[in-house]
């Protein structure tokens, strides 16, 4: 072979890798797919956080920002692809979904790649697909509302029966809004005419064997982060033996909880 024609062979060589280059790049590069819905990346499963506000009793205005500032600083803990939903406890004692809100979160302006992606575009798709929404949520969210029940603990287990939060999810996180005054079936902290907080509770591993048997040990392995919200005639059992007590529950639950209050003080409440 001539060394024309190796020179020519070469070329050939590089033109290929070239090209294969380029293939290569377009491939990887490319934005990856996204369910319109969900905005999640398509056949994957993201690590979902869930805020559930419990709306069975009425709270004051400066705990409503506090609670929208909670909201607020969870949509900024996401990273790109992770989900986020938000339920409330409602005045009827029943758990739902917020303006149907439960996205993932598709990335700012400042968390994509400007290879392949324009920052200014996708800043203005988080705005009107994930950031506009959010807020709209957020004005019913925080509207204060009373109820006669509530049942807290069961609206928790229920959450796991979405397919979006069972047990096959990875990285679920709630974090609750609450005074943590349960108040249903399963038991309730009111009737203090029945003597201190500590004789009126049942015992803390009857109460989880009877929330698994009607909802499923679905709780396991959750992270909860309790905001609590201080009442106003509660606060020495909310600061100890209440909550001594649900941490109890949580353990046997396989739940990892931890505590902090909401700012704002007692709540404003007739």
């Amino acid at each position: 072979m001539s060394g024309r024609d190796l020179l020519g062979v070469f070329n050939l060589i590089v033109v290929a890798g070239i090209l294969a280059g380029i293939s290569y790049l377009a491939f990887t590069l490319q934005p990856e797919e996204y369910d319109p819905d969900t905005l999640c990346l398509a056949g994957v499963t993201p690590p979902h956080r869930v805020v559930v506000l419990d709306k069975t009793d009425l709270y004051s205005m400066d705990q409503a920002e506090a609670i929208a500032g909670v909201i607020v600083g969870e949509r900024d803990r996401l990273a790109v692809g992770e989900r986020l939903s938000l339920y409330e406890l409602n005045e009827r004692g029943n758990l739902s979904d917020t303006n149907n809100f439960s996205l993932c979160n598709p990335g700012n302006g400042d968390q994509v790649n400007p290879l392949y992606r324009n920052p200014d575009r996708v800043q203005a798709r988080y705005q009107a697909l994930f950031a506009g929404p959010l807020q709209s949520a957020l004005a019913d969210l925080v509207t204060p509302k009373d109820a006669p029940q509530s049942p807290i603990l069961e609206a928790l287990a229920g959450l796991t029966h979405e397919a979006a939060f069972d047990r096959n999810v990875p990285g679920r996180h709630i974090t609750l809004v609450s005074d943590m005054l349960q108040n249903s079936e399963i038991f309730t902290v009111y009737g203090r005419g029945r003597g201190s907080i500590e004789e009126r509770l049942p015992d803390p591993i009857q109460v989880a064997e009877a929330l698994e048997a009607q909802y499923g040990d679905g709780l396991m392995g959750v992270t909860l982060e309790i905001r609590l919200i201080p009442r106003s005639g509660w606060e020495e059992d909310q600061h100890g033996p209440l909550r001594a007590y649900w941490d109890q529950v949580f353990r046997q639950l396989g739940v990892r909880a931890r505590w902090s209050e909401l700012p704002g003080g007692s709540g404003a409440v007739g």
